[in-house]
């Protein structure tokens, strides 16, 4: 059972509305229901009335709802006194951010930083955009770094937390580029062949991206592998495998050497905005340098 499950249900019991709370979540509506559905599995019992519209939880789900926010207060008050406990130990500056961030640019700049800066302990919480926004929220990280995006942003009250915008990133449908050219592969409306598509899962913040990008287009996409994480899009459309939207920042060699080429126009990219949260009234002396260095 995923505690995700219950903070969805938790806010669908809020809002009644599917949509709604998807969005709140920072999750599709197809991904969202697809968890409650899976909560309900669990349990063995429906706790939504799909006859009424709007939506009600049905009997077991009203007493299920007690139960579901006394357990997640619970056990976030817990966690949050265990990691305070930790932290008072050794002082960690913590960094709730996506894994393609931490993997591709937050560990270059946390070496560059730790060249001058002796005394500077960090931890990377690598989750979901969901999850990591509700770490900020909670007070668990001290700093969260995640993509931005003009159709997506997230959930994060900017009147309780500073923003750093810290870069653009280009999210750039590629392919291998021996595959390209033996195949014909082309991003356009008239191309006849379909072109195998290595996709995000599309719970995931850049799936959720690359849905809004190629949305009203008729590209001849054929979904032939899906995987939440930029690291094995990466090496299947490296092994030839087909076309993916990856983070340039993530690509930058494969690109230089031309292994990696772009298929189709610029029109089908996505700009992403490399994006810093804080409150920088709780950093210590270190997290405020850190602040400042960003």
């Amino acid at each position: 059972m995923d505690l995700n499950w219950l903070r969805d249900f938790i806010c669908l019991g809020r809002t009644l509305n599917f949509t709604k709370a998807a969005q709140e979540r920072n999750i599709t509506q197809s991904a969202f229901s697809r968890r409650i559905k899976s909560l309900e599995n669990w349990l063995g019992v429906p706790l939504i009335d799909r006859a009424t519209y709007p939506v009600r939880l049905s009997e077991a789900g009203e007493q299920f709802l007690v139960a579901a926010k006394e357990n997640v207060a619970q056990l976030t008050e817990m966690r949050q006194y265990i990691r305070q406990q930790e932290s008072s130990r050794t002082s960690f500056q913590r960094f709730a951010v996506l894994h393609t961030i931490s993997v591709n640019y937050l560990v270059h700049r946390i070496a560059e930083f730790e060249k001058t800066m002796t005394n500077l302990r960090a931890r990377t919480i690598s989750d979901s955009l969901a999850s990591c926004c509700q770490l900020l929220s909670e007070g668990a990280c001290e700093f969260l770094l995640v993509y931005r995006h003009k159709d997506i942003e997230p959930q994060i009250d900017e009147k309780l937390f500073a923003r750093k915008d810290i870069a653009k990133e280009r999210l750039i449908p590629v392919a291998e580029r021996d595959a390209a050219a033996r195949n014909g592969w082309a991003l356009t409306a008239f191309h006849d062949q379909p072109v195998p598509y290595l996709s995000y899962d599309p719970s995931t913040f850049l799936g959720t991206v690359v849905d809004h990008t190629i949305n009203y287009t008729k590209l001849p996409l054929d979904i032939r592998y899906i995987d939440g994480l930029v690291e094995a899009l990466k090496r299947r459309a490296l092994a030839g495998g087909g076309v993916a939207w990856l983070p340039e920042f993530s690509i930058e060699s494969e690109m230089r050497s031309g292994q990696l080429i772009q298929i189709g126009p610029p029109k089908f990219e996505a700009v992403l905005t490399l994006s810093l949260y804080c409150s920088p009234s709780k950093l210590d002396e270190t997290g405020l340098e850190v602040w400042e260095r960003f």
